[in-house]
């Protein structure tokens, strides 16, 4: 059972990111407004972490000095309200299948990000650098393959979808798959918000080192988060009605987002790194890619096109090719360096310490 525990802890993780994808896709489907979407996210996840993190690290909380706040102020500002407003740009212009096939090009993005700032060496004449350059190749092909080719539909199932009955969500298919400039549009906003995402996590790198709470930390990012989502969502929408939730999916998918995905889905990512590494974690990725591709189609209605599934292949191969290239530096880098080198918790970047060479280890 010990054995089976991470498997079924990363498994539920996907499916609730799977979730996530199709209640944002499905409110934006029946009209609600991206930007207020994210500020009432936001504002939902303050008010679920706030207390939590307050109670839990009431004896440790770290001092917080102007630079560090405004340090997060900028974190949360890119990271999060910038990245999640574009999210919801780029799933409005194409569908929930695309959201989760362009979250496999993260940790690629990501290392890039890590290489610019200096915090990853990226030894292009090695063997994993050359699978890391592949990786890169491939991920931008399929890239470029999700934004300029569709080409035939794939219908797998005939029937009728869970908001076909809603005026906003009742459109034909051709509607629902979007026109080509738009589509176009769509994924590669959601390629600039995946790169803010990536900018966050080095960001957050950084600022832990002076702020180690990271319970705090994601609390105060979430509060920044919604108070910059907010000015930005009543400077696009004032319309009353725009603003009001009601007992519809607009109200289950904000709360859903708001707590099950800053919640429950952090903490269990958390124990499954701890578990297994953050490498064990990002194999899965792609599961959540399959699961919202079928639900999609089961439960909103959605046209897949064999652009999207070649796409998403090949974002796939680029990922795994990576990930084999980061695995292969983990197992090097102890028996031919003399430092110490600690892997970041998301495993997305390394930090040297001192040591020697006769005992060099990787926590």
């Amino acid at each position: 059972m010990e054995l089976s525990k991470p498997i079924l802890v990363v498994f539920f993780i996907q499916a609730l990111y799977t979730g996530m994808f199709l209640l944002s896709k499905a409110a934006f489907n029946v009209g609600m407004n991206n930007f207020i979407f994210t500020f009432y996210r936001q504002a939902i996840a303050t008010i679920f972490l706030g207390p939590v993190a307050l109670f839990l690290e009431r004896k440790n909380i770290p001092p917080l000095s102007f630079k560090k706040f405004w340090q997060i102020f900028a974190m949360s500002l890119f990271g999060i309200t910038l990245s999640l407003d574009l999210y919801g740009i780029g799933l409005t212009y194409t569908s929930a299948t695309m959201g989760a096939a362009t979250t496999n090009c993260l940790p690629v993005i990501t290392f890039f990000l890590a290489v610019l700032v200096r915090l990853e060496v990226w030894k292009i004449k090695t063997a994993p650098g050359i699978a890391k350059l592949i990786g890169v190749v491939i991920c931008l092909g399929g890239a470029m393959t999700l934004a300029l080719y569709k080409g035939p539909s794939i219908k797998l199932f005939s029937h009728p979808h869970l908001l076909a009955g809603h005026p906003a969500a009742n459109q034909p298919p051709q509607t629902q798959t979007h026109s080509g400039p738009t589509w176009i549009k769509g994924v590669f906003i959601l390629l600039t918000g995946n790169t803010f995402w990536a900018l966050w996590l080095v960001m957050q790198a950084r600022i832990m080192k002076g702020y180690p709470s990271k319970l705090l930390l994601t609390a105060l990012s979430c509060f920044l988060s919604s108070i910059q989502s907010f000015a930005i969502a009543i400077l696009v929408e004032r319309r009353p009605s725009q603003w009001m939730l009601g007992w519809n999916v607009r109200l289950l998918a904000v709360a859903y987002c708001g707590i099950v995905v800053t919640g429950v889905a952090y903490y269990l990512q958390a124990y499954a790194i701890e578990k297994k590494g953050p490498v064990f974690l990002a194999l899965w990725t792609p599961l959540g890619l399959i699961l919202t591709m079928l639900c999609s189609v089961l439960l909103l209605g959605e046209i897949i096109t064999l652009g999207s599934v070649i796409g998403g292949i090949l974002l796939v191969g680029g990922l795994y090719s990576f990930l084999w290239a980061k695995s292969k530096e983990q197992m090097i880098i102890p028996s031919t360096c003399s430092t110490v080198v600690e892997a970041d918790k998301e495993g997305l970047e390394f930090k040297v310490i001192e040591g020697t060479k006769n005992s060099p280890s990787i926590v």
